[in-house]
């Protein structure tokens, strides 16, 4: 059992990190700043050290801030996984940018509440994690209108030679941003894995072990280098033409938002703040550029994804609960 559920949290890890590439290298891609072997590559290097630079603070709130120490077993853990997985899986197919991190916060949600109701959820620590994922995308798109309507003033004199600039930029961006993505959401399976350590009786305390912190790099590392296509297609051109000017101003905003969030230990959903960041990009430039029927549709998946994994996890709880008894 300990073993299955190592695989299933690395499964996700690696999912998360398929997922979520397309919120790094959409912008550079989409812009021509770089090759997209070469983009996926550099990120996925980025995403690896990033855990290692920036403590596990958001794995901490994941682990000890979210649910009682009585609701926690394996089996909750694994039901958890497995419905974050198969929304994970849904999602990349139909090429629609959810969120990996309200995956599997509903996941834990629907699962402990049927093992031990409701008095298994610490309320001070879901309404901490709920304020982080549902205000970063707002202040995504605030931070990349303001990046742009910023970044356009400056440039407002330039040639348009301007563009080689912004396409240069767009390396140390998408570092910062890879970095930031890494930091942030490798720390989510980390906090799960230490939860299962936990639940196992593998650590008699909460805490995040090394190797913990390796293999969760590693597997989110390894799916980012491989790419999200369908989703780097959604996000790098059917919200608006992106040019290095929205790249450079996305990636900045992104980075600072969900860098600022790992520090606080707060959990973000990458997805959300980019998409939002990119949305925010368009519309300072000018807002009717922006598809804003491409946004809704993501904006109505993502109200879907607590609601939708809650309830798969529940179901995938009573089956393995039955099977295990």
């Amino acid at each position: 059992m300990f073993y299955v559920f190592i695989a299933l949290a690395l499964g996700f890890d690696f999912l998360n990190g398929l997922h979520d590439s397309s919120n790094l290298v959409a912008t550079v891609i989409s812009s021509r700043a770089m090759r997209p072997r070469v983009a996926l590559i550099i990120a996925a290097g980025a995403v690896f050290v990033g855990p290692f630079l920036f403590g596990v603070a958001v794995a901490t709130t994941i682990g000890s801030s979210l649910l009682v120490a009585e609701a926690i077993t394996q089996t909750v853990v694994m039901a958890a996984l497995i419905s974050a997985v198969i929304w994970n899986l849904v999602t990349w197919y139909l090429g629609i940018p959810s969120s990996s991190s309200h995956a599997l916060l509903g996941g834990l949600l629907g699962a402990a509440v049927l093992a031990a109701g409701f008095s298994a959820i610490r309320v001070d620590g879901l309404l901490k994690i709920l304020t982080a994922l549902f205000l970063s995308p707002l202040i995504g798109l605030l931070v990349g209108f303001s990046a742009m309507r910023i970044t356009r003033w400056v440039v407002r004199n330039s040639a348009p030679s301007v563009n080689t600039g912004f396409r240069r930029l767009q390396i140390p961006t998408l570092i910062g941003l890879a970095l930031s993505h890494g930091s942030n959401d490798a720390q989510k399976t980390m906090g799960v894995i230490a939860l299962g350590l936990l639940s196992a009786g593998r650590i008699e305390t909460f805490f995040i072990p090394s190797w913990v912190i390796l293999i969760s790099a590693l597997a989110i590392a390894l799916g980012t280098v491989l790419g999200g296509w369908r989703l780097i297609r959604t996000l790098g051109g059917r919200i608006y033409k992106i040019r290095p000017i929205h790249g450079f101003t996305s990636q900045i905003a992104g980075a600072g938002v969900i860098l600022s969030a790992s520090v606080l230990g707060g959990p973000v959903s990458t997805t959300h703040v980019m998409s939002s960041a990119i949305v925010g990009a368009g519309a300072g430039e000018r807002a009717n550029k922006v598809r804003w029927n491409v946004m809704r549709h993501m904006v109505n998946a993502w109200l879907l994804t607590i609601p939708i994994t809650s309830i798969i996890a529940a179901i995938v709880y009573f089956g393995l609960d039955q099977i295990l008894r």
